[in-house]
């Protein structure tokens, strides 16, 4: 079993920056893809971005966003800048048991409990 804790959420203006952090309990993190996810009021989440042997992100993040993992750590990290009004959402990780990224939430295995994130603009 693998425990997730988001961290990082706040409150911020448009421009601005945020670092999302995801520390993940057991010793295999390093073996496990690791994907954002956001939800925002009254929409379904939607894929943000995943780390597996590369990094991949949504249309709407490319360029502005940066996921970064330390193994060490057992965190992967969100680097958030340039934030805008629609990035505003609740921010989860998720975890795959599996070195194969993707970015279908189905098809992760653990999540975290999820953090705000709201940009005023």
């Amino acid at each position: 079993q693998v425990q997730l804790v988001e961290s990082g959420g706040g409150l911020v203006q448009a421009g601005g920056s945020l670092r999302l952090s995801c520390a993940a309990s057991g010793r295999t993190f390093s073996s496990y893809a690791m994907g954002w996810f956001r939800q925002a009021p009254g929409k379904e989440r939607e894929f943000v971005s995943w780390s597996g042997g590369s990094t991949y992100y949504a249309d709407s993040v490319k360029g502005r966003f940066t996921i970064f993992r330390d193994n060490v750590k057992n965190t992967v990290y969100l680097q958030m800048n340039r934030l805008k009004p629609e990035d505003t959402a609740v921010y989860y990780c998720a975890a795959r048991r599996s070195s194969w990224p993707t970015s279908k939430d189905y098809e992760y295995d653990y999540w975290g409990q999820g953090t705000q994130v709201t940009v005023s603009s």
